[in-house]
């Protein structure tokens, strides 16, 4: 295995850009893969946003995407993949229908719209900026994208929450590189799978709707669940969240294999964030094959996990304070 750091720009062909209202806090994450890669999805939580995954599921046609979008603004944010499929479009990159090329661009969305100004969402313009930044060696983290309103901890309120952002990290498998891009905005606190630490989450040092944490910094998401039995958490959270993601491999799978492979990569999720897939998670994770590398499907999908999990604590660390609330890198 090599040490050097990997992220989905290593591998040829991907491109990652960014575009972000910083005054507004709000952004979005285009994955462009423009000679195309097989596609899969998985979703979970009860909470999801998306668009166009109905195509990726196996009884359906279509097997290549030509981009992912990932944005902030809830619903509203979806709009931003308008503007990479006309960005697409106009470079003759989609899918051929005999009378136009369709390009494939799944989407999904994180709600941040309790942080900055609610009334500012991506749309079709900042998607098509995300694309005119994309780039083939860089991948930006913390307060970018996706990731520029994103925050973690909150069922104690965004008060008492901490800054989510963007997150990426990989692996070299003797040449198959298996890679992930998240942008983190959980329900729940985010651990560090090695030690089971909380390294960012919901605070307990401010005054909250309920006597917590004694002298404690984080108030342990679980603990405070315990005492909300016969309640709704709903009374006391913030009510937007999701973990949203994709891998991205340099493996050769079938559009069946790869689905796997995004299911698999949940369980990266599930090992670093605490609690995961809630009803108040969207959590939805891509998974793209550009077809480099002959590879086995359970290796690729065990790694993908691992990556995912350590991209989702990069997305934590990388982040900076922002509107109030710390960032585990402060």
């Amino acid at each position: 295995m090599n040490s050097q750091r990997i992220t989905p720009t290593s591998i040829k062909g991907i491109r990652i850009g960014h575009a972000q209202d910083e005054e507004a806090l709000t952004g979005c994450t285009v994955i462009l893969c423009e000679q195309g890669a097989v596609g899969g999805v998985d979703q979970r939580g009860g909470a999801p946003g998306t668009r166009e995954t109905d195509a990726l599921h196996l009884a359906h046609l279509v097997d290549v995407v030509h981009a992912v979008v990932l944005s902030g603004g809830s619903a509203f944010g979806l709009d931003a993949a308008s503007g990479v499929v006309r960005y697409l479009e106009e470079r003759g990159i989609g899918f051929d229908t005999g009378v136009a090329k369709v390009p494939i661009v799944p989407a999904a969305i994180l709600f941040d719209l309790n942080l900055g100004n609610p009334k500012i969402r991506p749309d079709a313009q900042m998607g098509y900026q995300a694309c005119l930044n994309a780039s083939a060696t860089e991948a930006a983290e913390g307060n970018v994208g996706a990731g520029m309103g994103a925050t973690v901890g909150k069922i104690l309120g965004i008060r008492q929450a901490m800054k989510g952002g963007i997150g990426c990290a990989g692996i070299n498998l003797g040449g198959v590189l298996v890679t992930a891009i998240v942008a983190v905005n959980a329900f729940g606190d985010i651990i560090n799978p090695q030690s089971g630490e909380i390294i960012a989450g919901a605070r307990s040092f401010q005054r909250g709707p309920l006597k917590i944490g004694k002298g404690e910094y984080f108030a342990n998401t679980l603990e405070v669940m315990k005492g909300l039995i016969g309640r709704t958490v709903l009374s006391f959270a913030s009510r937007g969240h999701t973990v949203i993601g994709c891998v991205v491999t340099n493996a050769r799978l079938s559009k069946e294999q790869v689905t796997k492979v995004a299911q698999m990569a949940q369980d990266g999720i599930a090992r670093a964030v605490r609690p995961a897939h809630t009803m108040l998670d969207g959590d939805t994770i891509f998974a793209l094959a550009t077809g480099e590398k002959k590879a086995d499907v359970n290796i690729v999908g065990a790694f993908a996990a691992e990556v995912f999990a350590q991209a989702i604590v990069r997305g934590v660390q990388q982040a900076k304070p922002i509107a109030g609330l710390p960032a585990a890198s402060s």
